[in-house]
């Protein structure tokens, strides 16, 4: 290398999003720890003005929107579906015999003459179910070693007169060719009009499985979610959003209040949603009532080895439940809560409710963590996880960010995957960086892996398979729908926030969250608050990166630099024809193209390095498929470098981001020759 020259600079997310690579190959793929690939530092840039000149800076100011004081933040859900109910468990049988009623209104605009109920116990009581028929890899995939299922017992609806009117001789349990029976179509005896209260009473028995997803139990250890009869949201115009309890998919209700008794042996502790407001123990039981409005569904957990640790954050009562010997772990769950709670409160809205309760399941029940349900979460990792692995401080992030993205928004999560995981995913990827920095995956013997460097890497590795926005149940494998719906909307929005500003882009989430808090949003509202904030343009770009497969692979290409010269030819000046070679001049003069493949649109900085040492920087705004930029100066252009502060998270192939002059080729090798180290220091870090 000649005296005085250095070569450009990485920087710590290139090496950073390489190594991943090996680390993808060692380590399973579980959207619920991150797991997926690059980051950089967040800078806070102006809207692209699409009238701007091919290169230069950016001047466009963001566009302003609503005030996001609590003035825009809605206090209550509108009351649809009201659950009041008994739970008795059994734990040597593990069953759980529950009792109880539904109060339910017709919120649409039309009659209605049936009622569709979620059942989803049933999924695991054959494996002719929908859930077991669909498993194309991801969780759950293994099946129950014992089943589990949920019997009727008794179902009616109380007429006008105070009489009970059995539902249950003509429900339907499942379809024509189908033996699903999570899904269930309930015939009514009369219509429901519009704004019409109704009163059911059910009885019903569950067989709980071992565990296998979310629910079931290990020994004593029981994890209680998706257990009643649930009724299905009826949409405004009338149609019901029923389906059936598919392998990739997960909730969609109406919001209302709980109110569960849950009775188990004195020895067991309780974890449920909700605050507890009357708890005794008699005749050798324990017996808790929980209550809460404003959600959408209920979990409980009951076991006898419990332990716990508690705290009061931003104003809620937190309690973390831990197995024996997980103490430590249990404290930095704790410590994940204490740093995120407020600053997701502050991102998204205040948390409403006065309670939340983290389950960190044993690890033989692991299957039931890294799941949300209202005011309670369940979290995961193995006890001795080294302090530096952050497996489950983002376990816990990622899961209370879902009490915004799925509980408070509720958007419908079987259709539009992406809203919720997606956004969330983004959400925990974020709030790690905020609280950890550069290291918010892995700080450890001095290797520094960030979230979103996982999801950069995850989610690039699918992108031109299937669309990130369909429904759950459409995914062709479970490894695409977790790279998909978790990374690639993840590096999708940061890619949003690096290349437009950080600050925007949480302004417009936040404004999101709150508009729509108890709302159950739809893509197009999302969309719609980021042409809000971002300008229509963006928010079709984004639209096309969830929608349309959209793709971007910036790159550099033909760098080259000579010594200026003065122009030779022939020359008619002053009536007199003269001809004159071309001779060097004092300078260089170069230039690189820059070239932008696939259908999103961003503006991107180039780097222009000199022999010298000096660097200077432009700005081409990506329109078109590529862009010469001209170069002059005293000293010799020897490389370029595009995007050279990694905010084009998404960006396809970042090695052909780097080109050198004629001579200097050693200036874009850097990278590749760390690859085999970094990946096996990641490795051997990351793996048990």
């Amino acid at each position: 290398m000649p005296h005085g020259r250095r070569q450009p600079d990485d920087g710590p997310v290139r090496a950073e999003r390489v190594l991943i690579v090996g680390v993808l190959l060692a380590t399973v793929n579980d959207p619920r720890l991150g797991l997926g690939g690059a980051t950089a530092a967040t800078v806070d840039r102006p809207t692209a003005n699409p009238q701007a000149p091919a290169f230069g800076l950016r001047t466009t100011p963001i566009a302003s929107g609503p005030r996001l004081d609590g003035s825009v933040v809605r206090q209550h859900a509108t009351e649809i579906a009201d659950y009041t109910m008994r739970a008795t468990l059994d734990p040597d049988a593990h069953t759980v015999h529950g009792e109880g009623t539904i109060r339910w209104r017709n919120a649409s605009t039309q009659p209605v003459g049936e009622l569709w109920i979620h059942l989803y116990l049933n999924a695991f009581k054959n494996q002719h179910s929908a859930f077991l028929r669909e498993r194309t890899g991801g969780r759950g995939s293994q099946g129950p070693e014992d089943w589990g299922f949920i019997d009727l017992r008794r179902l009616s609806l109380v007429d006008r007169t105070g009489a009970a009117v059995d539902l249950l001789a003509d429900i339907e349990l499942r379809r024509p060719g189908d033996d699903d029976e999570t899904d269930a179509r309930v015939p009514l005896p009369r219509t429901i009009g519009p704004g019409e209260w109704i009163d059911l009473e059910m009885a019903f028995d569950d067989k709980l499985p071992s565990i296998v997803e979310r629910t079931g139990y290990h020994g004593h250890f029981h994890m209680v979610g998706q257990w009643f009869p649930k009724i299905a949201r009826l949409e405004p115009d009338g149609s019901w959003a029923h389906f059936p309890f598919h392998h990739l998919s997960e909730f969609f209700a109406d919001f209302g209040i709980y109110d569960v008794t849950i009775d188990v042996p004195a020895s067991y502790t309780i974890g449920a949603t909700g605050p507890i407001v009357e708890s005794r123990v008699e005749h050798g039981r324990r017996i808790e009532r929980h209550r809460q409005g404003d959600i959408h569904d209920f979990a409980w957990t009951a076991w006898d080895a419990w332990q716990s640790v508690s705290d009061r954050i931003d104003g809620v009562d937190v309690r973390i439940l831990y197995p024996p010997g997980f103490t430590a772990v249990a404290e930095r769950d704790l410590e994940a809560v204490r740093f995120a709670l407020p600053y997701d409160a502050a991102n998204y809205g205040r948390y409403p409710y006065s309670v939340l309760t983290v389950v960190h399941t044993e690890e033989q029940a692991s299957e039931a963590g890294g799941m949300e349900y209202p005011t309670l979460i369940t979290t995961e990792s193995p006890w001795l996880t080294p302090t530096g692995v952050y497996v489950p401080e983002i376990v816990t992030v990622h899961e209370l960010g879902h009490q915004w993205f799925y509980g408070l928004v509720a958007t419908n999560e079987a259709m539009w995957p992406f809203l919720d995981e997606g956004i969330n995913q983004y959400a925990e990827a974020d709030t790690m960086a905020a609280w950890r920095g550069e290291g918010s995956a892995v700080d450890l013997l001095g290797l520094c892996v960030s979230d979103m460097a996982l999801q950069a890497v995850s989610g690039e590795r699918a992108v031109h398979d299937e669309p990130v926005a369909q429904a759950a149940a459409s995914f062709s494998s479970g490894a695409n729908y977790a790279r998909l719906v978790y990374s690639r909307t993840a590096s999708v929005i940061a890619t949003f926030a690096r290349v437009y500003g950080q600050s925007a882009v949480r302004r417009a989430l936040g404004i999101y969250a709150r508009r729509y808090r108890f709302e159950h949003p739809g893509p197009e509202q999302f969309l719609a608050v980021f042409a809000e904030v971002l300008g229509a343009d963006v928010a079709g770009t984004l639209r096309s990166a969830l929608f349309d497969r959209g793709w971007v692979d910036f790159a550099a290409d033909g760098v080259w630099s000579r010594r200026a010269q003065s122009a030779g030819g022939v020359w008619d000046r002053d009536g007199k024809r003269q001809t004159s070679a071309a001779h060097d001049e004092d300078g260089w003069e170069g230039g690189v193209i820059v070239r932008r493949r696939g259908t999103l649109v961003f503006p991107v900085d180039v780097d222009l390095v000199m022999a010298d040492g000096t660097r200077r920087r432009e700005t081409w705004n990506g329109n078109g498929d590529s862009v010469l930029i001209p170069w002059r100066g005293s000293s010799a252009l020897c490389a370029a470098v595009v995007d050279p502060d990694e905010r084009v998270v998404i960006d396809a192939n970042i090695e052909n981001n780097r080109a050198a002059a004629a001579g200097e080729e050693h200036f874009a090798s850097r990278t590749l020759e760390r690859i085999a180290y970094f990946a096996q220091i990641a490795i051997q870090a990351i793996s048990p």
